[in-house]
C-alpha cells in the first residue's frame, strides 16, 4: 500500500527543476525528454518563526576575517604521484576538495582511482567505500594490479549516513566513493540512483569533506548522452568534474577537466589501459603518431594545444569520386562544419573543385582537434589527397585558414614548433607573419616555410 504522505514529483535532469506533472520540455533550461519521476515526502510546513528552542537571532555559527585565514600550510595539496592526473588536477588534490569523476562503462574510472589510492597509501591512510562491488573483489583487482595495500581501507557500504560516520569517527586523509548512484539515503523515500538521492547524497559527502578538511574522490555514471547521470546541480557543488574519455576498442584513455575551482580546464592526461592497469603516456606526440604510413598522400601533420602542452597528431583525409547524386562528408575527430567551411575555400579561393567527391576526415588515435590552428594542415591533407602527391614525412602545418584563403596566426607557435623539432621534424609551414617575432637560429635543423595565402601552402606540396 503506498504511503499517503508520500508525493510524485518529476525532476529534470540536467538542471533539477520540479514539476508536479511530466512535461517533454524542462520550463528552467529548455531540454528535452529530461523529466524523471521522483518520489519525495511532502516538506513539513511551518511558521516563519524561529525553530523552537532557538531565540531569534542566536547561533553558535562563528566567522572568521579573510585576512587571518592562512594558506601557508605545509601540506595544501596532496601530490599523488600520477603526474598526469595532478596535471589535470593543477599540481595535487587540494584539502577539502570533492572531485567528482565521470566516464563511459569499462572506461577505467575505478582502476584510476585505485592505482591513486595506491600511489598515496605510503604517504596517507585512505578509506575505500564500494557500493557495487565487495571488498574481496577489490582486493582481486588491487592485487592484479600490484597496487600496496598497507594504508588502504576498505568498506562496502551503501547507507549514506554510516559512510558519512565512520569518514568522521576514522578521519582518512583522502576517501573515494564508487559510486554515488548506488548511495542511499533513508531519509529520502525514493530508491538510489534517482535525482533526489543522488542529489542528498553529494550534500552530505560535501559537508563532510568541507568540515573536515578531507579530499573526496565521487565516480559518478554517464547517461547515453556522455553527461554524468543524475541532476546538473550535482556538479554545481563539487569543486571539480573530471571525464575519463576514450573509445573501449583503443587503448589510450583521456582524462579532461570540465570544471576546476583549483586549476585550469584546458589540460588534458593521457593513459595508456594495458592489463596491469593504467600506465601514464608522457609523450602523447610520440605515440598518436607511431605507425604513421609514409610516402602515402592524404596524411599531414598538425599540432594543437591541449592546456600548456602541444601534441602533434596525424590528419588523415580520403578524397575520391562520388556514386551519389550528393557526394559525402564524413569528419572523425574534427569539427563537421568546420570541416564543410574549409572544402568551400579550397574550391572558391584555391580553385579545387570538390563538388562530385566525398571527402573523409580522420583524426589518428581518437584525440579530437578543436583548434583552428589545425586548419591548414586540414587544407594539406584534402589537396593532397586529391592530386595524389604525399606531404614530406618531416612536414608539419600550422595555421588559421580564413574565408579569404589567408593563413592567419595562431598562439604558442613557438611552443608548438619546440615540440615539432623535439619529435624531430625537419619542415613547418607557418603563417609569414608569425616569422617576425621568430628566430630561425632557435630552431636548429628545422626549416620554417612561411605562407601568406592558403595557394602559397599548396605550392610547397606539388
Amino acid at each position: 500500500m503506498k504511503d499517503s504522505k508520500l508525493k510524485t514529483i518529476y525532476v529534470c535532469t540536467q538542471c533539477g527543476e520540479t514539476s508536479p506533472r511530466w512535461m517533454g520540455r524542462c520550463p528552467s533550461c529548455g531540454a528535452w525528454n529530461t523529466m524523471v519521476e521522483d518520489v519525495v515526502a511532502p516538506e513539513p510546513k511551518t511558521s516563519g518563526r524561529p525553530a523552537a528552542g532557538r531565540p531569534a537571532g542566536a547561533t553558535r555559527l562563528s566567522a572568521r576575517r579573510l585576512s587571518e585565514v592562512s594558506t601557508t600550510e605545509e601540506k595544501s595539496r596532496i601530490v599523488t604521484g600520477i603526474s598526469e592526473l595532478d596535471r589535470v588536477l593543477g599540481g595535487g588534490v587540494v584539502l577539502g576538495s570533492v572531485v567528482l569523476l565521470g566516464g563511459e562503462p569499462g572506461a577505467g574510472k575505478s582502476t584510476l582511482l585505485l592505482q591513486m589510492c595506491g600511489a598515496i597509501s605510503d604517504r596517507c591512510e585512505v578509506l575505500y567505500i564500494t557500493g557495487e562491488e565487495s571488498v574481496r573483489q577489490i582486493k582481486l583487482r588491487a592485487d592484479r594490479l600490484q597496487v600496496p595495500q598497507q594504508n588502504i581501507h576498505l568498506a562496502a557500504e551503501t547507507d549514506i549516513d554510516e559512510i558519512c560516520g565512520l569518514i568522521e569517527q576514522s578521519k582518512p586523509e583522502l576517501v573515494v566513493i564508487d559510486s554515488i548512484q548506488t548511495m542511499h539515503c533513508g531519509d529520502v523515500s525514493s530508491s538510489a540512483g534517482s535525482v533526489s538521492q543522488v542529489k542528498e547524497c553529494s550534500a552530505r559527502l560535501l559537508a563532510v569533506a568541507k568540515s573536515c578538511e578531507i579530499p573526496t574522490f565521487i565516480v559518478g555514471h554517464v547517461n547515453k548522452d556522455g553527461a554524468i547521470a543524475g541532476p546538473k546541480v550535482m556538479e554545481h557543488i563539487v569543486d571539480t568534474v573530471l571525464y575519463f574519455e576514450g573509445d573501449k576498442t583503443l587503448p589510450y584513455r583521456v582524462l579532461r577537466a570540465a570544471k576546476n575551482r583549483y586549476g585550469s580546464t584546458n589540460e588534458i592526461g593521457m593513459f595508456d589501459m594495458t592489463g596491469r592497469g593504467l600506465t601514464q603516456i608522457e609523450n602523447p606526440s610520440l605515440v598518436l603518431l607511431e605507425g604513421r604510413p609514409l610516402g602515402t598522400s592524404g596524411n599531414c601533420v598538425a599540432c594543437t594545444m591541449e592546456g600548456t602542452r602541444p601534441i602533434l597528431s596525424e590528419v588523415q583525409a580520403l578524397v575520391t569520386k562520388s556514386s551519389f547524386n550528393v557526394p559525402r562528408r564524413t569528419a572523425s575527430g574534427f569539427d563537421f562544419n568546420r570541416a564543410n567551411l574549409l572544402v568551400a575555400v579550397l574550391e572558391k579561393r584555391a580553385g579545387y573543385f570538390f563538388g562530385t567527391l566525398d571527402v573523409y576526415l580522420n583524426i589518428v588515435g581518437g584525440l579530437e582537434l578543436d583548434e583552428t590552428a589545425c586548419d591548414l594542415a586540414v587544407c594539406l591533407a584534402m589537396v593532397s589527397s586529391l592530386l595524389d602527391k604525399p606531404i614530406g614525412d618531416k612536414t608539419v602545418a600550422i595555421g588559421e585558414v580564413g574565408l579569404g584563403g589567408e593563413v592567419r596566426s595562431v598562439t604558442f607557435l613557438e611552443n608548438r614548433l619546440r615540440e615539432a623539432q623535439r619529435i624531430g621534424f625537419d619542415r613547418a609551414i607557418v603563417p609569414r607573419h608569425s616569422l617576425k617575432q621568430l628566430n630561425g637560429a632557435d630552431f636548429p635543423g628545422l626549416e620554417l616555410v612561411g605562407v601568406s595565402y592558403l595557394r602559397d601552402a599548396i605550392q610547397t606540396i606539388k
